[in-house]
């Protein structure tokens, strides 16, 4: 693996919240896949603290990543990394509605329950208040033109009495990040995006020009990573596995790019964090473009 970058490595979410910019998903670490058994719940544990460790200070949860046996992603969080280091930022997402049966959320929580929802994760994270909450509207398909004003209103207020620092948008167009800009200010953008899949570059171009840090879920293509024979070419010429271009690839892209990549897998970890340390030249990211 070549040497590591120095610069812009770092980003500032909302101006005040440093974050590296390789940092730790927590949605597969109750469960691997869909409709998989429970993960071990000791190895989830050390997964979270190594990859603090490691040097993530960026964790993106939310109270609806749980196994129906109640392995929860926010109470691994909790139990593992509390008491919090300093500088250690955690992400939620609120909107979705997941049934207790369900393995995935099907629908989505009125306007109503949006308060319950943010504090239901500041209860299971044990904090006084959440570093960044995005409101995730729309189904699980391509994102919706649905009005959001409404919803996005209510976390804008609870911005305002202090229980979060900071809001974001997933799952969304640029017409819904346009009208929630309207209310409060939009930190992060979280949407889906990989290397093979680059599909949202409008929103992307908004989130570099206006300082927007955007950070892509499922950037390791979802569940499967994709099998590209540009990212193999490329990984062959650095020595470098597939995840890791992947991984490197986005970085490289734009300097409001921020990586998640989840896992339950202690070697997928090590696998994943040292990808921040792969510098791809510009023919690689040509390459990689098509």
């Amino acid at each position: 693996m070549t040497t590591p970058t120095t610069a812009n490595d770092h980003f500032h979410i909302g101006g005040d919240l440093r974050v590296r910019r390789m940092g730790f998903g927590a949605m597969r670490l109750p469960v691997s896949t869909l409709d998989g058994p429970p993960n071990d719940r000791d190895t989830a544990l050390r997964v979270l603290r190594r990859a603090v460790e490691l040097g993530a200070d960026h964790v993106d949860t939310a109270a609806f990543y749980y196994h129906q046996s109640g392995l929860a992603a926010n109470e691994l969080i909790r139990t593992a990394l509390s008491p919090y280091p300093d500088g250690l930022v955690i992400a939620t997402k609120v909107g979705p509605y997941r049934g207790p049966d369900d393995p995935i959320p099907t629908g989505q929580l009125p306007a109503s329950g949006l308060r319950a929802e943010v504090e239901r994760n500041l209860r299971e994270l044990g904090r006084d208040s959440l570093d960044l909450v995005y409101l995730r509207p729309g189904g699980l398909d391509e994102p919706g033109d649905d009005p959001i004003a409404e919803r996005f209103e209510i976390l804008a207020g609870l911005r305002e009495e202090g229980l979060i620092r900071h809001l974001g948008l997933s799952h969304v167009d640029t017409a819904q990040l346009a009208e929630a800009r309207t209310i409060a200010p939009v930190t992060a953008v979280q949407n889906r995006f990989d290397i093979t899949q680059a599909a949202d570059t409008e929103m992307l171009e908004i989130c570099a020009r206006d300082g927007i840090a955007y950070v892509p879920y499922f950037p390791l293509g979802g569940f499967g990573i994709p099998d590209d024979d540009r990212v193999k070419a490329v990984a062959a010429r650095h020595g470098a596995t597939v995840p890791q271009v992947l991984l490197a690839g986005l970085l490289a892209l734009s300097p409001v790019m921020l990586a998640i990549p989840g896992t339950g897998s202690p070697a997928h970890l090590e696998e994943n964090m040292a990808a921040a340390r792969l510098r791809l030249t510009p023919e690689d990211l040509a390459a990689l473009r098509g």
